[in-house]
C-alpha cells in the first residue's frame, strides 16, 4: 500500500516526473510538477509545443502522494491531450492567496480546506461549478451531503477528489484478546475501558499531536468529533458560522471532555506535555510495542501510513466508529477532504471537472490504497483490502455527517486561533481564557473578510 511520506510535511518538494508512471506520460503529456521557489508553472523540459493545450493546478498534494495523484489524472491527459502543470506546495495556505492577489491565480486550486475558498468566493474571485456543469451530472457523481459541504449561498464551487473519515479509533486486536478487552460501544463503555487499562498498569490512549506549523489539527479534530457527539450537528453547524460562540457551554463541555483524556498523564504517555511533544505520525506506533505504550488511537484513516513495517495489518490492526456520547444523536462522522474549485474558467479547466465527476480518477487512487473517495459510483472492491473497505462503510453509513469545523470556519480562526488554542489547552491554560482569545479572533464579516 503506498505510504503517506513524513516528506509531506517538507515545503515545496519536486519529484521526478518519470517514476512509477513512465509509460504514461509522453512528451507534452506528463503531469508537470513545478515548485514555488522554482521555475514558473509555465516553463516544461522542453520541445513542448506551442499548440499544447493546458490547464494550471495549484495544490498541497506533494511527496509521495504525488504519483498516486498523478495516477489518478494520467488518463485525463491521455484522453483530451491537456497538460496538466501542476504546482504542489504545503504552504498552500499562505502562497494561493497572494497568487490570487498579484492576478496570478492557477485554473484550478486543490483546496485542503474549504474555509480559505470561502474567503475567494466572498471576493467574486471563483467561478460556481454549476455555472457549466448540469444538476443531474452532479448528483450522480457525489451524495447530495457532500454537494451541500461545497455550496455556498446556493451555488456550487468544489468537486471533490477524495474524503478522510475521522471519527475512527485504531487498536491491536490480539492486544485486545491478550488482556481480555472488548470493543466499546458507548463513550462511557470506552472510559470504563480506559479505567481497565489503567487499574491493569497500561496507559489507554496513543496521542500525537506535534505537527509542525500545522500543529493543533488533532485537538482540534477530537474537540469537533465530542462537539457532534453532545451538542449534535444542528447546534454544530452554528458553532461553525459563529451563530455559537466559542466561550459557550456546548463548546466548553466538549473541551472538558477531550481534556480529560489528554491532560490526563494516566491516560495518555506523559500527559499534556507527552502529547504535544509526539509527532502525530508516530503516536500510532505504541500499539504495537511489547508491552504496548497505548492501546487506543483516535485519529482519520490517513494514520494507516504511519503503521509500521512488519506489522501484520490483517492481524494486528483494527477499527471502531468513535462511540457516542449521547444516544439522541447517534454515531456521527467527522470528515474531511481535498476538493477542487475554478478561478479561470477555461475549457480546459471545465474539461478537467468533467474528468473529476467520472468515477475513474477516484477508482485509481483507490487501488493504490491509502485513499477514501465521497464518490457515489466507486463500489467497495476499488479498495484494495478488507480494512479500507471498512472504512469506506464506515463512511456511507454514518447516522450524521458532518466536516472538520476548522476547515469550514475563516482560516483567522479555524487554522489559526482555533489550533493554537488546542495546543494551549493540551499544555495546560485555563479553558475559559484559550476560549475567550479564540472568540475574539472571529473576523468581522461587516469588513468583507471572512
Amino acid at each position: 500500500m503506498p505510504q503517506f511520506s513524513k516528506d509531506n510535511l517538507k515545503n515545496n518538494e519536486s519529484v521526478p516526473l518519470q517514476r512509477r508512471f513512465a509509460p504514461l506520460f509522453l512528451c507534452g503529456l506528463g503531469l508537470a510538477l513545478v515548485t514555488a521557489c522554482g521555475r514558473s508553472p509555465e516553463a516544461t523540459d522542453g520541445g513542448e509545443n506551442n499548440d499544447t493545450r493546458t490547464v494550471t493546478v495549484l495544490g498541497a498534494v506533494t511527496g509521495g502522494q504525488l504519483d498516486d495523484l498523478r495516477a489518478a489524472l494520467a488518463p485525463f491527459e491521455e484522453q483530451t491531450g491537456i497538460r496538466i502543470i501542476y504546482e504542489g506546495t504545503d504552504a498552500f495556505t499562505t502562497l494561493l492567496p497572494i497568487r490570487v492577489d498579484s492576478g496570478n491565480a492557477p485554473d484550478v486550486a486543490l483546496f485542503p480546506q474549504p474555509g480559505l475558498m470561502t474567503e475567494f468566493i466572498a471576493n467574486g474571485q471563483m467561478v460556481p461549478i454549476d455555472d457549466f456543469i448540469e444538476q443531474e451530472q452532479l448528483t450522480q457523481a457525489f451524495p447530495e451531503d457532500w454537494l451541500a459541504l461545497a455550496t455556498f449561498d446556493d451555488e456550487l464551487y468544489g468537486v471533490w477528489l477524495r474524503a478522510a473519515v475521522k471519527s475512527l479509533v485504531w487498536y491491536n486486536p490480539q492486544q485486545f484478546a491478550e488482556q481480555g478487552y472488548t470493543v466499546p460501544t458507548t463513550w462511557d463503555e470506552m472510559i470504563a475501558l480506559s479505567d481497565r487499562i489503567v487499574a491493569d498498569g497500561g496507559t489507554p490512549w496513543c496521542l500525537g499531536v506535534a505537527a509542525g506549523d500545522a500543529t493543533g489539527w488533532v485537538g482540534t479534530d477530537w474537540v469537533e468529533d465530542i462537539m457532534l457527539r453532545t451538542a449534535g450537528p444542528e447546534v454544530y453547524d452554528q458553532w461553525v458560522t459563529n451563530e455559537l460562540p466559542f466561550d459557550s457551554p456546548p463548546v466548553e463541555r466538549a473541551f472538558t471532555i477531550f481534556g480529560e483524556i489528554a491532560r490526563n498523564p494516566e491516560y495518555v504517555p506523559g500527559g499534556g506535555v507527552g502529547a504535544l511533544s509526539t509527532p502525530f505520525g508516530d503516536a500510532i506506533q505504541g500499539l504495537f510495542t511489547e508491552p504496548p505504550r497505548c492501546f487506543l488511537h483516535r485519529q482519520g484513516n490517513f494514520i494507516s501510513a504511519f503503521i509500521p513495517d512488519g506489522v501484520d495489518v490483517d492481524e494486528q490492526v483494527d477499527i471502531f466508529p468513535l462511540p457516542p456520547i449521547e444516544p439522541q444523536f447517534g454515531t456521527p462522522i467527522l470528515v474531511g477532504g481535498d476538493l477542487f474549485g475554478v478561478f479561470n474558467a477555461t475549457p480546459e479547466a471545465q474539461a478537467l471537472i468533467e474528468y473529476l465527476l467520472t468515477p475513474t480518477p477516484h477508482e485509481i487512487w483507490a487501488s493504490l490504497g491509502g485513499f477514501l473517495s465521497p464518490h457515489r459510483q466507486v463500489p467497495p472492491e476499488a479498495y484494495p483490502d478488507e480494512l479500507t473497505q471498512r472504512q469506506a462503510e464506515i463512511l456511507v453509513n454514518a447516522d450524521v455527517l458532518r466536516f472538520d469545523a476548522s476547515d469550514l470556519m475563516p482560516s483567522t480562526v479555524g487554522t489559526g486561533t482555533f489550533w493554537s488554542g488546542a495546543v494551549d489547552y493540551i499544555a495546560g491554560s485555563d479553558l475559559n481564557r484559550v476560549l475567550s482569545r479564540i472568540q475574539g479572533s472571529w473576523p468581522d464579516p461587516e469588513e468583507g473578510v471572512y
